[in-house]
């Protein structure tokens, strides 16, 4: 059972051990706000470094940047999660400042303003039975001279009386004085008695009634501090608590993120982007430059056999400078210009970069198709009524429309002309060499049909 204890009972006495005691508790109580205003800055400075850190490592980038790799996906979601933490970490800061910091700050204002208030009555009902005190102590020293001064009456009072040689006037002056000092003692006694009773009243409602009710409220006040700081307490770490979910909702999205790694779907992407659809260039004959040597020694001696007839090395089987120059496949691939139809890429690459383009093309045709459908739409409503618009006014926006579509037509026709035909290609890249010569005519130029051009977008499908 726990006893009760009273500042009013108790600590009756102890004005002053009271007065340094609830001003502790208001220093204490602010030097807890300074806490929780530092921890509070350290969480915006926290938030603003990762959001920097992210801000630094996540730089703006266009739509042809935008990352292909699992591992550079999955990076830049750990950014984005880290970014969302940080934004919660604003949150605990935030919340922080509202509902722990600012309100204790509120809070430690009102209590000095009561512990003053209370502190104002105690010191004034002490004054007030000081004064009740100072008056009856008064009446208490007037009350012991007029006693001094009627024993010295009395004492002078019986030397005259008892004294024969004095007059009778003289012992009647010593009775009158004697008489005076005792009236007035008397009335000295029943002031000096007033006064203890009051002051003895007073002191009884002082302790008993002004001081306890004065004090309770100061231990009431104390004890609200106490309340208020574990509230507080309390409300400091539910501010933490209350994003926790989210925190792990972001810290779940990294690991998701690290799952979404793909070390194969990286591979596929990195052949993708490089496959160049050449096969790895074939043998290179042997070109025998001692054939025109005379031969001597043995017969067992082993030497080339001439070329019957002196034919000539075949043309296409030498070493040129051309051959030589395609050797980067196997060491640095030197720089090629950037040419508008891409023919400075190999063919897949080349391959891919058209049907990209033709694909974008093909979208801006079919948008103006449609804007060109809907002004006819809408110049057919007008010619069926004509106070609704003039049809005419119509017609240069069509033409303009019709224009554009031409030429929109006209670049997909040239891009898909550019388009490597499907027929050379095969499942690993290009045929062989010797099937690639068979394709020529010998005129030494490589003509394609259009029919050997597949898998491109017709362009007769745009001819609408």
């Amino acid at each position: 059972m726990t006893l009760s204890h009273y500042f009013g009972t108790d600590l009756y006495d102890q004005f002053e051990n009271l007065d340094k005691h609830t001003q502790w508790g208001i220093d204490f109580l602010e030097r807890y706000s300074k806490f929780v205003k530092e921890r509070l800055e350290i969480e915006q400075t926290y938030a603003k470094q990762l959001r920097n850190l992210v801000k630094k490592y996540c730089p703006k980038r266009s739509k042809d940047d935008e990352p292909r790799f699992s591992s550079c996906v999955s990076f830049y979601s750990i950014l984005n999660e880290l970014n969302d933490y940080a934004g919660q970490r604003e949150v605990v800061a935030e919340e922080m400042g509202h509902k722990v910091y600012g309100e204790l700050m509120r809070y430690s204002q009102d209590l000095k303003s009561e512990r003053k208030q209370h502190l104002q009555e105690g010191r004034k009902a002490q004054q007030y039975l000081d004064q009740c005190w100072k008056q009856m102590d008064n009446s208490k020293k007037k009350f012991e001279r007029e006693c001094k001064e009627a024993e010295k009456s009395q004492i002078s009072y019986d030397r005259l009386d008892n004294d024969i040689n004095a007059t009778k006037s003289e012992v009647e002056k010593a009775k009158s004085q004697l008489y005076l000092r005792t009236h007035s003692a008397d009335e000295s006694k029943n002031e000096y008695a007033a006064q203890l009773q009051n002051f003895n009243g007073e002191q009884w409602k002082h302790f008993n009634v002004a001081i306890p009710q004065i004090f309770k409220n100061l231990q009431d006040m104390d004890e609200r501090r106490t309340v208020k700081l574990g509230e507080t307490y309390r409300s400091f770490a539910d501010v933490e608590r209350r994003v926790v979910p989210i925190i792990s909702k972001c810290l779940e999205g990294m690991v998701t993120a690290a799952k979404a790694v793909d070390q194969r779907k990286d591979s596929a992407i990195v052949v993708e982007s490089f496959k160049s659809g050449f096969e790895p260039p074939g043998d290179y004959p042997f070109e025998d430059y001692s054939q025109n040597l005379s031969r001597t020694g043995s017969d067992n001696t082993i030497s080339t056999p001439k070329n019957e007839g002196g034919v000539k090395p075949d043309p296409k089987h030498s070493i040129s400078k051309t051959a030589k120059n395609k050797l980067w496949l196997f060491g640095k691939k030197p720089k090629a210009p950037s040419l508008e139809d891409f023919s400075h890429l190999p063919p897949e690459q080349r391959r891919k970069r058209l049907q990209a383009r033709i694909d974008e093309l093909s979208k801006e045709l079919q948008k103006e198709v449609d804007q060109r459908d809907a002004l006819n739409k809408m110049k057919d409503v007008y010619e069926k009524n004509p106070q609704m618009g003039d049809p005419q006014s119509l017609q240069p926006k069509i033409s303009e429309t019709m224009c554009n579509m031409e030429k929109l037509r006209s670049e997909i026709h040239k891009n898909e002309v550019g388009l490597p035909s499907q027929e050379i290609f095969s499942a690993g890249g290009l045929l062989s060499r010797h099937h690639r010569m068979s394709l020529k005519p010998h005129t030494g130029q490589t003509r394609v049909s259009k029919n050997q051009i597949k898998g491109t977008v017709s362009y007769k499908a745009f001819l609408v």
